[in-house]
């Protein structure tokens, strides 16, 4: 009986975040314009004002996710909890971030306290499994990596919130492929905290998407960045999906190594990319301009938002493949 309930179960919580996330957030949208909190859409010629911020959606459709998880898996109420206070906490920062844009160096350590939620409530099990070695014991070293993970995934999947829906498709790739292995291994619980994530994706990437309506700002996608780490660790998927997230991770790593530190993009004046009359973008050539995930797609010529998108999407699902293949690869070891 419990077979038959569980797709059912997790059809449930997916809808039910899907459709609040998709109804809150023109609501968001228009409560941002309002009030003046917007960004120039800086990629297109009309540079046209978008509100800003709009991750509030997500936010609020993960929030009602979750508390049907509660209601459906009263017994994962610890998982649950860290999961949602892990992503309010990495949101919170967000809004500070996009009203009083904090600095370069203080976010990651401001967002590494959203791991609070987790390691107070002890919802982690501190046996990795890596690949090719198997488990590995790491009771006292593990909650001190917990707060880097977090902080790392967050301001990740931050750096690739550069393009019109870059951030809710690519993460929407990685959240479904998480909730495969997850219902795979039998954890439907952590496996519907993924299909949530997945659905509010899909929901906001609706508004997102070229030519995007709204943008989530640091509020949507550092607080999405939370829940990808929360899942990694919740699931016991760490190594699963940092393999997942390598478009992502390399994007910052570039990005970091290529302006020689922690720097904010305002603070940054070269541009990695140039937009041309026809609308087109192509790499930028000046001296100075940071390397990234988009200026790597434009070195073979000049393309569309649209088409830049698309090929981070690409090279999210080809990480995700991976990210299965590791996942074998972990279990043919044990």
């Amino acid at each position: 009986m419990l077979d038959i309930l569980q797709p059912t179960t997790v059809g449930f919580v997916s809808i039910v975040t899907f459709i609040a996330t998709f109804a809150a957030t023109p609501i968001v949208a228009k409560a941002m314009r309002a009030r003046g909190i917007t960004g120039k859409d800086v990629h297109k010629l009309a540079k046209n004002e978008v509100p800003e911020m709009c991750g509030l959606a997500i936010i609020i459709g993960l929030v009602v996710g979750v508390l049907a998880c509660v209601i459906v898996f009263p017994a994962a109420i610890r998982a649950l909890t860290a999961f949602l206070g892990t992503v309010l906490i990495a949101g919170a920062i967000g809004v500070v971030d996009d009203i009083h844009p904090l600095g370069a160096r203080s976010k990651p350590v401001l967002t590494a306290l959203a791991s609070i939620p987790i390691i107070a409530l002890r919802a982690y099990v501190p046996f990795p499994e890596i690949p090719f070695v198997g488990v590995v014991r790491l009771t006292i070293v593990y909650p001190l990596l917990i707060p880097i993970a977090i902080a790392v995934t967050s301001n990740s999947i931050n750096m690739m919130d550069v393009m019109n829906g870059a951030m809710p498709g690519t993460v929407a790739i990685i959240a479904i492929t998480a909730a495969g292995i997850l219902f795979f291994l039998g954890n439907v619980q952590i496996g519907s905290l993924a299909a949530i994530l997945f659905a509010a994706m899909l929901a906001f990437y609706y508004f997102n998407r070229f030519p995007s309506k709204v943008f989530g700002g640091d509020t949507g996608s550092l607080s999405v960045g939370a829940a990808v780490g929360a899942l990694a660790i919740l699931g016991r998927l760490e190594a699963v999906l940092l393999v997942a997230l390598i478009p992502h991770i390399m994007n910052a790593f570039y990005g970091l190594a290529s302006v020689r530190g922690l720097r904010e993009r305002r603070e940054i004046l070269q541009r990695p990319t140039k937009l041309l009359d026809n609308g087109l973008l192509e790499a930028s050539t000046e001296k100075g301009a940071p390397v990234t995930l988009t200026r790597l797609i434009l070195a073979s010529g000049p393309l569309g938002e649209r088409q830049i998108v698309r090929s981070m999407m690409i090279l999210t699902a080809i990480s995700s493949i991976l990210a299965v293949a590791t996942y074998w690869i972990t279990v043919a070891v044990k």
